[in-house]
């Protein structure tokens, strides 16, 4: 009676808590490959964690996007991955050369440590970074299913699979013609999903000896604007939140020698010079920005603009600077959701040689063009720019009246958010392509495969607006016309709008492509009886051809803030892999599988990697399970070869050992600009992983059923890119990076790609199911969550590892829980699904890093995410089927985070936690022609 209750509990948690973790039945006693296995055995729950969703419930679910769908899994991480805050990260963390392209992340241990498979095989890696696959690049309109293998997986599949493996299987032998299209429109507006797919198939393997099938998806997002949602909003000073910047669409004069804004040197030893800055009379203090708006109490007569707010970002130098300045709140200005249309063709062709043979051949092509659109660009006018706006300038602002010492006769220095040049318009398009050659079968009790495969990906990057020739740019700013002081209800002259489109650049910037061809085999099968039953094997071997290139159409050093990158010419590497599985029934219940995976790479060394796991089954409704393994991640060409590329830092930068030297000095305690180079690394290591994991799963009764699996992965010489940032904090110990000037000031930071110290992660994944029937109504509840016991890391050797679950962080945040829940009801002709996701709170940011006292109105948790999605089908006329449903059914608006925008892009909000569309509703129509 008991275990009843407990059984019902079990499924109760099912309903309130998370997702999909449905298993697709196969037919009875038929082998199949299961992912994290090279051995085809009966399906049945096995020694390691996988995760199966369906199709169907990707469609029931609203889901349009590969990127979509893999967020919904609380084993992926929550981090910068997506199409909206990965291409609006700053300094050396942003991968400037992946625009319009999204990424999995299983575990929170970053794209390159998550395999993504096609079918079992792997695909070309993104055109631009070849870092990762581009979930972009997936026909989701022909998946059958996604398997989602939650454990290390190096002894079967190489590189790549520290986190885990993501295996997206297709539609196959398939025969009629369906169509479907979607539509999914918010109601706030804005960001309008539409898709349509068109599936073909003919023949049938069985009486025919053959099946070719194809699928056609194309797909489009629309534009979401920062503006069009309410929560975007960076001044919210009461609550710890006002942006931390004085570049302004209605400039801010800056001081400086030779400017309008100086002061004659007080140094006896030093006559006759000047220093930068002003002073007000009956105050001594020297300021360092002046704006007439900020002495008029008008910053918000420009839209997005306000005071500057001194008092939370207060350090040694910022009330200098900013007391009589305004400031911006760029992070409103943030395309929510970018423009992407996307087309993917699937064609498959299956051919039955004999009775137990098959010949196939796959090609698989798609078009990804994703427009990313940043904030205008801000432009620094100074003495050593030779940009600086002119005396006599239709437009000087003389600011006498509010500054004596204002020296009229001097040019104007200032900082301007150049928004008459435009939105920073980068049109990235991507090509996928691969063919593959297959074959398949069985000799008796012995299965094999084989095939030869060749895939591309290439990706061409257009800057369409908002970028500038530099040294075009600077005189057309020093030449008067243009004004940087445009006041409410006005606009730039026509002469003034001519000169800043001359000064544009328009056209192909960059360019990068991967290929990858491979030849791959193995065999499987029994190979004697032993008293607990048959010992099978597998063994295989796999040889790849990996190249990649990048390169720039235009010198990315003419054109101001472009997203630049070195080239990188024809490199390419050889692969070559053997591996074996052996499954070992010790006892009835015991049954043990041993892997062990050999790699040999051309220009990295070679590497083996063994997989030891169990599975124990004591009684029909007890399984216990777990596994121990190594695994490696080979570092990609980027991380070798990318060249060194000299970049700049935002405002404000502290040099902390100078700073700690010379203490308020502007030039070691607020850095205008700092350069810093980065570049590839050739010294550069694999990472390796150790990692394992146990668990259970219990099935009291038929139809309930319950997982828990305690997993663990140490990593070693983790491949990271090192910010300048991350330098500059710890000069201690990476004191070799900072260049530095004979007189001490910093000449550049030297950043890039080393093998860091590593991470240590925990973490419980909980599995939940329940099915019944009331009446001839039947019900079904399932969880998936994943409990963050802890996440440890260290940026480089020596340092100590530092605990970031609950914490907010600007690479990932670590979640200490998260979960997908679903309830699902079906009678008949019809059904419904609902579907709850979780993600719970973290420690906030604390403003300027604690250097103001945040203000009373701050809280320093950042409060859980909750949404709810709610669809009903009906399948009552022939052939058709109809599902509409609502996503994010209460509206629920993103946590707020006092987080500013820089470094992860959210004013108020972050994109790596919440969805910013708000509530949508989708409509699907699909019908069966034949």
């Amino acid at each position: 009676m008991r275990l009843k209750k407990l059984a019902q509990l079990v499924a109760l948690m099912g309903v309130v808590g998370p997702v999909m973790a449905q298993e697709a039945a196969a037919p009875a006693m038929q082998r199949v490959e299961v992912t994290g296995s090279s051995i085809k055995r009966v399906a049945k729950e096995g020694a390691l964690p996988v995760q199966v969703i369906s199709f169907d419930q990707i469609e029931k679910q609203g889901i349009t996007t590969t990127e979509q769908l893999v967020r919904t899994l609380s084993a992926n991480g929550t981090g910068a991955d997506n199409m909206t805050s990965g291409n609006n990260v700053f300094g050396a963390d942003a991968d400037r050369v992946s625009g319009g392209a999204s990424f999995a992340s299983l575990r929170g241990l970053g794209p390159s440590s998550t395999l993504v498979l096609l079918n079992g095989r792997r695909i070309a890696t993104h055109g631009a970074s070849g870092k990762s696959v581009d979930l972009n690049s997936i026909p989701l309109g022909a998946i059958s299913r996604v398997e989602i293998l939650k454990d290390g997986a190096s002894a079967i599949y190489g590189t790549d699979a520290i986190g885990g493996v993501i295996n997206f299987i297709l539609k196959t032998n398939y025969s009629g013609v369906e169509a479907s299209v979607s539509t999914n429109d918010t109601q706030a507006g804005g960001g309008a999903t539409r898709r349509a797919s068109l599936l073909a198939g003919t023949g049938s393997l069985e009486s025919d000896r053959y099946n070719i099938m194809a699928s056609l998806t194309v797909d489009k997002a629309q534009r979401l604007n920062g503006s069009d949602r309410s929560f975007v909003n960076g001044f919210q000073p009461g609550r710890g939140l006002s942006p931390d910047t004085t570049g302004t669409p209605f400039a801010n004069q800056m001081s400086g020698p030779g400017t309008a804004l100086q002061i004659p040197n007080p140094d006896p030893k030093k006559p006759g010079t000047f220093i930068g800055g002003y002073t007000l009379p009956g105050d001594p203090t020297v300021y360092l920005q002046a704006n007439p708006l900020s002495f008029q109490g008008k910053c918000d007569s420009i839209a997005g603009m306000s005071q500057y707010q001194t008092q939370l970002w207060k350090d040694v130098t910022s009330p200098r600077s900013t007391t009589h300045s305004c400031a911006y709140d760029y992070g409103a200005d943030y395309v929510l959701q970018f423009p992407v249309e996307r087309a993917n063709l699937l064609s498959r062709g299956t051919f039955q040689l004999a009775p137990d043979h098959r010949m196939f051949v796959e090609v698989l092509g798609s078009r990804t063009k994703a427009t990313a659109i940043l904030t205008p660009m801000q432009v620094q006018a100074t003495v050593a720019n030779k940009n600086l706006y002119p005396v006599g300038g239709a437009y000087y602002q003389d600011l006498s009246a509010y500054i004596p010492t204002f020296d009229n006769t001097k040019p104007i220095a200032y900082k301007w958010r150049a928004n008459d040049v435009g939105n920073r318009t980068q049109e990235n398009t991507t090509d996928n392509a691969r063919v593959l050659v297959g074959f398949e079968g069985n000799f008796g009790k012995w299965d094999y495969k084989a095939g030869i495969s060749r895939a591309e990906s290439s990706t061409k990057t257009k800057l369409t607006d908002g970028y500038s020739y530099t040294d075009k740019l600077y005189a057309a700013l020093a030449s008067g016309i243009i004004n940087p002081w445009v006041g409410a209800g006005q606009s730039q002259t026509d002469a003034a709008k001519q000169l800043i489109e001359s000064t544009k650049f328009r056209g192909d910037f960059q360019h990068g492509k991967t290929t990858l061809t491979q030849i791959d085999g193995s065999v499987s099968g029994e190979l004697f009886q032993l008293p607990a039953g048959a010992l099978a094997m597998a063994a295989g071997f796999d040889l790849r051809r990996e190249g990649y290139s990048f390169g720039q159409d235009v010198d990315a050093m003419q054109i101001l803030l472009a997203p630049g990158n070195a080239a990188l010419k024809d490199a390419s590497r050889t692969v070559k892999a053997v591996y074996a599985e052996l499954l070992v029934p010790v006892t009835k219940d015991l049954e043990m599988q041993l892997a062990i995976r050999r790699d040999d790479y051309s220009l990295v060394g070679a590497t083996t990697n063994p997989k030891v796991a169990f599975r124990y089954q004591p009684t029909d409704f007890l399984l216990f399970r777990g596994s121990a393994s190594k695994g490696f991640l080979a570092p990609s060409f980027q991380q070798l070869y990318s060249g060194s590329l000299s970049q700049e830092l935002p405002n404000g930068v502290i040099d902390q050992e100078g700073c700690a030297k010379h203490p308020g000095v502007p030039e070691y305690c607020a850095i205008d600009r700092l350069d810093y180079k980065t570049g590839g690394n050739t010294n550069l290591k694999p990472e390796t992983s150790k990692q394992g994991s146990v668990g259970f799963v219990i099935e009291p009764f038929k139809g309930y059923s319950a997982s828990f699996d305690y997993w663990a992965i140490n990593t070693k010489d983790r491949i990271l890119n090192r910010t300048p940032q991350i330098v500059l904090t710890n000069y201690q110990a990476l004191n070799q990076y900072i260049h530095r000037n004979p007189d001490g000031t910093i000449e550049y930071v030297q950043a890039g790609w080393i093998n860091a110290a590593g991470s240590r992660v925990r973490g419980l994944d909980v599995g939940l199911r329940g099915e019944g029937k009331i009446r001839d109504a039947k019900w079904t509840a399932t969880l998936d969550g994943t409990y963050m016991d802890s996440f440890k890391f260290a940026e480089y050797q020596g340092q100590e590892y530092q605990e970031l679950v609950g914490k907010f962080y600007t690479r990932d945040l670590y979640l200490r829980w998260k979960h997908n829940a679903s309830f699902g009801v079906s009678r008949g002709d019809w059904s419904g699904l609902l579907i709850q996701s979780f993600a719970s709170g973290y420690k906030d940011q604390v403003p300027n890093n604690g250097k103001g006292a945040p203000p009373p109105g701050f809280k320093s948790d950042v409060s859980s995410y909750t949404t709810y999605n709610l669809s009903g089908t009906y399948t009552g006329f022939k052939n058709t089927t109809i599902t509409v449903g609502i996503q994010n059914l209460f509206d629920r608006d993103p946590p707020f985070t006092a987080h500013n925008v820089d470094e992860v892009v959210g004013a108020g909000w972050d994109p790596r936690v919440a969805d910013p569309r708000g509530r949508s509703l989708s409509f699907q129509l699909k019908y069966k022609f034949m």
